[in-house]
């Protein structure tokens, strides 16, 4: 996982498991011992890459604070906002990865988990406040504005970089809570 980790920082396509093997001084066998394809190495390189304490640390901050829901979710973005210059090109490997990927089964997720954590994490106080199926279209609408995927279509589609492209998905993720508060108001009535 180191070797891939290090093969893959430097950019490029995407390493093959006779580079991988080289770079870790094993053999081929030993690679697919451990990993069935090398989809699944680069995969586990590259979520090993990230930086998941920073954002963790960001939402617990903001939480030690008293922040509100959306206070705590741009905390979050900011993490990420500020990881993006170097684990964007992860990023788009991870990406990449698992476009065409399987699910692992029928219905369920190829990715996203750490994601969907942070996020039902930052917005956890709404919680008691939104109806269920409410609280997972929350969940759900701003796994699309908080991501790798929401910083390449920023970056490619828009040419927005850095600190804009956290700005814009600030903005983005506060309509997408307050679209939920305002839907929770509008059923109460």
């Amino acid at each position: 996982v180191d070797a891939a980790a290090r093969l893959l920082s430097a950019g490029g396509t995407p390493p093959g498991v006779n580079e991988i093997a080289r770079a870790a001084d094993v053999s081929r066998r030993t690679v697919y011992q451990y990993f069935p394809t090398v989809d699944q190495l680069l995969l586990d390189a590259t979520l090993g890459l990230l930086a998941q304490s920073d954002v963790d640390a960001a939402i617990d901050a903001a939480d030690s604070r008293g922040a509100t829901p959306v206070e705590r979710v741009e905390a979050m973005i900011q993490a990420l906002g500020n990881l993006a210059a170097t684990s964007l090109p992860f990023g788009r490997s991870l990406v990449r990865l698992t476009v065409e990927a399987p699910a692992p089964e029928p219905g369920q997720p190829k990715r996203g988990y750490r994601r969907i954590g942070w996020i039902e994490r930052a917005v956890e106080p709404l919680r008691a406040e939104l109806d269920p199926d409410l609280f997972d279209r929350l969940v759900s609408s701003l796994a699309m504005v908080v991501g790798w995927e929401a910083l390449i279509v920023l970056q490619d589609l828009r040419g927005i970089d850095g600190d804009e492209q956290v700005a814009t998905s600030m903005w983005a993720a506060r309509s997408v809570v307050q679209a939920a508060l305002e839907e929770q108001a509008t059923r109460a009535q």
